[in-house]
């Protein structure tokens, strides 16, 4: 009973599921019509509403094009009016308001351009003639403000001050020359130039800080302007002529090379001192400081800048290469040599600077007359070294150095080479082409230099009539030449071989002189006359004739010798005690084997003029160049017995 009952109601259920889907597709059907319906409806409508909307569009669109002609035509009636609106303020000038001119004029400049690509608008070409005589007339006036600016705020620069910011490079201090008048004519100018070390120089100011930027908004209108010449002309004339200035209060001077070349030597080695000084600071302070205004001023305005700031240096940058040129082509002397090592080091370092601050194709010019006279320089310089050396080999001086000191070419030549020493780095750079072996030359050109200069030292020794002054003069004139090697660079380039050989050449003529100044006075103390030894071996007479003639010639050989000069000390002490040596040992002797005849008997004392003590005292008075009259021979017997 139960089962059947719940069969019953699952029945039911199903059937009333089965009348609701039924119901339910009826209304589906019912609604796809109705929507069927109202879609064609719709479409119906929208075709019958198509040609309203086309017409709509287009009248939104013509109304659009009626805006936008109103809008340009406006723009254009304003193209017409814009030079009546700003001719007063550009009238006016830059002078009151630079920054409100400027935009006037950058207005009026769009508004001639405008004009010119519309010449088809009716009334256009009055417009545009007036637009350009106003822009014309306003170009004129930022020309004028442009100049009165620039050259208001530029100003020659205070060479005291460019002395004081210049760093000052290591200096050499050479020795001064100690023997001769001849060592005064070389004047020699060493100023070394490497100051790679030291901090870089701060630039002077040229143009006043606040100014540059109104100076670089002028001329960017101006060459936007198309009147790049006449700006350039404008900054060329008061900056270049600035520049000169600064250079002449320096005392840089224009001169040609026939003044250089008919210059006395001390003036023109002066003027080179000066030069090489005038050139660092031209390169590293006042060319440096304009090309860093020339960038400032003329920024992002190439290729006028590169031209602008080859046309301000030009006539300075010839100015000073000029003068370097016309002292590289003079005539070559010996003691130009040293000035011409110091122009050449003072280019060279100062080369990597030149290419730096005159780079560009405008400047190249200046590049190149730099690089040339760095090479003429060294050149010139070579030749003079070369020439030197023959110099030293065909010196001819017949003058004869008359007490027998050094020589005035040995000390002449001493001191050039102790300075060619202080450029041995430079001459090794301009000998070495490119060899490995960069010291080879200068060595060997300093031996054959000593080697000339001891020849031509034998041959002047031959002008002297007087053997032992002839002995004494190569001893003191090499003797001189030792000591100065030992004492200097040149020991490590001639070596220790060559300083001992020289000393054995000091010691030989040394000796030579001993034997060509005292053999003739020995003569008379040495021996016994003849006879045998002892009293009997001489008579009072042979007594009397030696005793006179050893006072008569060792009276003439101290009046003579004591007019020489020994100008060592210690070279003069050596040579006052060998002839002491030489000469008391054998006079002692001689006395006291004939102290018999001597010693009571009066007609032979008086012919004893000088004891053992005076001689030596007269010796050692020897050698120091006394004038004749104040010898002591001169005042009788200076002691004795």
């Amino acid at each position: 009973m139960g089962v059947e009952d719940g069969i019953e109601a699952f029945i039911s259920r199903a059937e009333f599921m089965r009348e609701s889907l039924g119901k339910s597709r009826q209304i589906t059907d019912t609604m796809i019509t109705i929507l069927s319906s109202f879609d064609n409806r719709l479409s119906t409508l929208e075709t019958a509403m198509r040609p309203t909307q086309v017409k709509t569009h287009a009248f939104r669109k013509a109304h659009e094009n009626i805006d936008s002609t109103l809008k340009e035509a406006e723009s254009v009636l304003q193209q017409f009016e814009v030079a009546r609106q700003v001719e007063d303020k550009v009238l006016r000038g830059p002078k009151d308001d630079l920054v409100g001119f400027l935009e006037a004029c950058d207005t009026l400049h769009t508004n001639v351009e405008y004009l010119t690509f519309n010449r088809s608008l009716k009334a256009s070409d009055t417009a545009l003639t007036h637009a350009r005589d106003l822009f014309s007339k306003g170009m004129s006036r930022l020309e004028e403000e442009f100049r009165a600016l620039l050259t208001a705020h530029s100003k020659p620069e205070d060479p005291v001050r460019l002395m004081e910011t210049l760093p000052s490079p290591e200096k050499h201090v050479p020795e001064s020359p100690q023997h001769g008048d001849g060592a005064k004519a070389l004047l020699l100018t060493n100023t070394p130039h490497n100051d790679k070390a030291l901090n870089p120089p701060i630039l002077p100011v040229l143009v006043s800080p606040r100014v540059i930027p109104q100076l670089t908004a002028m001329a960017q209108r101006l060459v936007s302007a198309g009147l790049h010449q006449q700006c350039l002309k404008i900054y060329r004339d008061v900056r270049a002529s600035t520049l000169e200035q600064s250079l002449r209060k320096l005392g840089v001077e224009r001169l040609s090379k026939d003044d250089i070349i008919r210059m006395p030597w001390d003036l023109q080695e002066g003027k080179i001192t000066n030069w090489i000084q005038h050139m660092r600071i031209a390169i590293k302070l006042l060319f440096s400081a304009e090309r860093m205004l020339c960038d400032q001023i003329w920024a992002r305005l190439d290729p006028h800048r590169e031209k602008c700031f080859a046309d301000v240096t030009d006539s300075s940058v010839h100015m000073l290469l000029s003068f370097g040129e016309a002292i590289a082509r003079s005539k070559k002397t010996p003691e130009k040599l040293f000035v011409l090592l110091d122009m050449y080091e003072t280019m060279r370092d100062l080369q990597p600077e030149i290419e730096q601050v005159f780079s560009g194709d405008a400047a190249t010019a200046m590049r190149e007359a730099a690089t040339s006279l760095v090479r003429r320089l060294g050149q010139t310089a070579k030749d003079t070294f070369a020439d030197f050396e023959d110099a030293v080999d065909k010196d001819a001086t017949k003058t004869l150095v008359l007490d027998g000191t050094v020589h005035m070419l040995t000390s002449y030549v001493i001191n050039y080479v102790k300075f060619l020493l202080d450029y041995q780095n430079t001459l090794n750079e301009l000998f070495s082409d490119g060899s490995v072996d960069k010291v080879s030359h200068l060595t060997a050109a300093t031996g054959r230099i000593m080697s000339v200069l001891q020849a031509n030292l034998e041959g002047k020794a031959k002008l002297y009539r007087d053997t032992a002054l002839s002995h004494l003069f190569l001893m003191n004139n090499i003797h001189y030449m030792v000591k100065s090697v030992r004492r200097s660079e040149a020991k490590d380039m001639l070596g220790d071989d060559w300083v001992q050989r020289q000393r054995r050449v000091v010691q030989q003529h040394n000796m030579f002189y001993q034997r060509a100044a005292w053999n003739k006075v020995l003569q008379f103390i040495t021996g016994s006359g003849g006879g045998s030894s002892g009293d009997s071996g001489i008579s009072k007479s042979q007594l009397k004739e030696r005793l006179k003639g050893f006072s008569l010639t060792f009276e003439e050989l101290y009046m003579r010798q004591i007019q020489w000069t020994v100008p060592d000390n210690e070279l003069r002490e050596a040579v006052r005690l060998q002839a002491q040596e030489i000469i008391l040992p054998a006079y002692r002797a001689f006395l006291k084997r004939y102290s018999g005849l001597i010693e009571g008997k009066q007609s032979v004392s008086k012919y004893l003029k000088y004891s053992p003590d005076d001689l030596e005292r007269m010796l050692n008075e020897l050698f120091e160049g006394k004038p004749r009259q104040d010898s002591r021979a001169q005042q009788g017997r200076p002691g004795g017995r």
